[in-house]
């Protein structure tokens, strides 16, 4: 009876000790990513000034753009991006290669991922963290919402396994129907990498992502070693190699 005790009285306090682990956890990652970004700014200031003179110059449009996408618990936030298309364009919530609604500017900022860079601000606010998956639009979110309900536990991220995998993901898309093949393949297909990812993830494997992201490293490699024997990971190559010919 005695040892039924001490083992309950263990069991109880390893218990409670979990939701101070998780915060602590979650705590130190969001003081790693506000050090981040905050030291990302005093080097990106310049830069910033650059792009926003280049976008206004190009068309006399306006610098920045804001999007509603849906992030932590589900609860919807605005993204900001330097703006890349010309104003008051409608058509598809996704861009193909050769979208002519695509200024000259934001082909190059789209190319070298520096329209994200505003998001920065947005992991400032809370509202996104370094690494974590992609927000998304509403629509797609309610088309695998059970997913997303896991995944967004925590706020989503400026770059993750899928940003990595699928860097050029627009020269995926064939000639018409773009939303079809996306939400058929390539978002399902980039959820379970995120699902997998998330039940693995390590601060080090953070690090990682963030390296080769900065750096923008060649990652098929290390996307396939990561997610180790998965089967998403045995047809990525195959799937990406594919769809991109």
């Amino acid at each position: 009876m005695a040892s039924h005790g001490f083992h309950s009285m263990i069991s109880q306090s390893l218990q409670s000790d979990m939701p101070r682990w998780n915060f602590d956890r979650h705590t130190l990652r969001r003081v790693f990513d506000v050090a981040c970004v905050l030291f990302g700014l005093a080097f990106l200031i310049p830069i910033f000034a650059i792009i926003a003179s280049a976008i206004k110059l190009d068309d006399g449009g306006p610098i920045f753009y804001f999007q509603s996408r849906v992030g932590k618990k589900l609860r919807m936030f605005r993204l900001l991006k330097f703006r890349s298309m010309f104003t008051d364009c409608a058509g598809s919530l996704l861009t193909a290669s050769g979208d002519t609604r695509v200024t000259p500017v934001g082909r190059f900022l789209r190319r070298y991922k520096l329209d994200e860079l505003p998001q920065l601000v947005n992991v400032l606010k809370g509202e996104m963290q370094l690494v974590g998956v992609r927000p998304q639009v509403e629509r797609f979110v309610e088309m695998f919402r059970d997913e997303y309900e896991e995944l967004l536990q925590t706020p989503p991220g400026i770059t993750d396994l899928t940003s990595l995998a699928f860097r050029n993901e627009e020269r995926l898309f064939q000639e018409s129907c773009y939303e079809e093949q996306y939400i058929a393949k390539i978002l399902p297909f980039k959820l379970e990498m995120s699902r997998k990812y998330l039940r693995t993830r390590t601060f080090l494997s953070d690090l990682e992502i963030l390296f080769r992201t900065v750096l923008g490293l060649q990652s098929l490699r290390y996307v396939w070693r990561s997610l180790g024997s998965d089967s998403t990971a045995q047809s990525l190559p195959e799937f990406v190699s594919k769809n991109s010919a």
